[in-house]
């Protein structure tokens, strides 16, 4: 399996968001179980934050960030990446 980042910018008042937090985190526990690896956080100086997880390709990570609920509830917006570890 290949790296992924999903870095993502909030695009609702911080009280909605924060309405799905709970339900994101549910959301990467999943995705553990399943075996991906994921991690979650946000920046501590600016707005925003990241999801890092594995998939089999860049098809099952869109399918993978498309889940989350801070998505599918339109909180935020975002980019993905694969990641290419070089060390």
């Amino acid at each position: 399996m290949a790296w992924f980042v999903k870095i993502e910018k909030g695009i609702v008042p911080k009280h909605i968001f924060d309405k799905y937090v709970p339900a994101h985190l549910e959301y990467v526990k999943e995705l553990n179980k399943l075996g991906h690896e994921a991690k979650t956080g946000y920046w501590n100086d600016a707005e925003g934050g990241m999801l890092i997880f594995k998939a089999e390709c860049i098809e099952d990570a869109k399918t993978i960030v498309e889940k989350d609920p801070l998505i599918q509830n339109k909180c935020v917006e975002y980019v993905l990446h694969q990641w290419c570890i070089v060390n």
